[in-house]
């Protein structure tokens, strides 16, 4: 089974996996609209997370990775807890250079109560700026997402752009 990250999984994994490629998924983009009151905020001040926003003609990029299958319920069990706060597991195709192939990604639709539709970049990067949780900073969690894109030959606008901010 493969499971298709783009967030926190490209970065900090925290699972065994056999296989980790660059892919993509059709018809969504990553954005930070979902309140993070558990790993990079608290409840009385949320940060700020990514997760994927419908949007008909993009591409997200992102890291797959293929589960080892003797290990895949926990790793799954431990995906379900890690991404509790209005996540989803959805199935989805992912795509590869050469392939397509099923597999799972983590989803906090509209619905969730964490939800946050879009707001202005500088609104967000000052929430991301004052926001700190269990986790770890909310600025931590920007900046290495940001890298490890880049590290993946990855441009994200929305990423980038509020990376930037964060910086000046």
């Amino acid at each position: 089974m493969w499971i298709f990250g783009y967030g926190s999984l490209i970065w900090k994994t925290g699972f065994d996996y056999e296989v980790r490629e660059t892919a993509w998924i059709k018809g969504w983009a990553r954005r930070f609209c979902q309140a993070s009151p558990d790993h990079r905020g608290t409840p009385e001040y949320p940060g700020r997370v990514v997760t994927l926003i419908s949007a008909p003609e993009d591409i997200c990029y992102g890291v797959a990775y293929r589960l080892p299958i003797d290990q895949l319920d926990q790793i799954v069990e431990e995906l379900d807890y890690r991404e509790k706060n209005g996540y989803e597991r959805v199935t989805i195709d992912i795509h590869f250079r050469d392939r397509t192939e099923p597999g799972i990604v983590y989803h906090a639709d509209e619905n969730n109560p964490s939800f946050i539709p879009e707001e202005p970049l500088q609104q967000i990067a000052d929430r991301i700026m004052k926001s700190h949780g269990p986790s770890g900073s909310n600025v931590e969690y920007l900046m290495e997402l940001n890298r490890a894109l880049k590290a993946h030959g990855i441009e994200d606008q929305h990423v980038g752009q509020l990376a930037a901010l964060v910086v000046n």
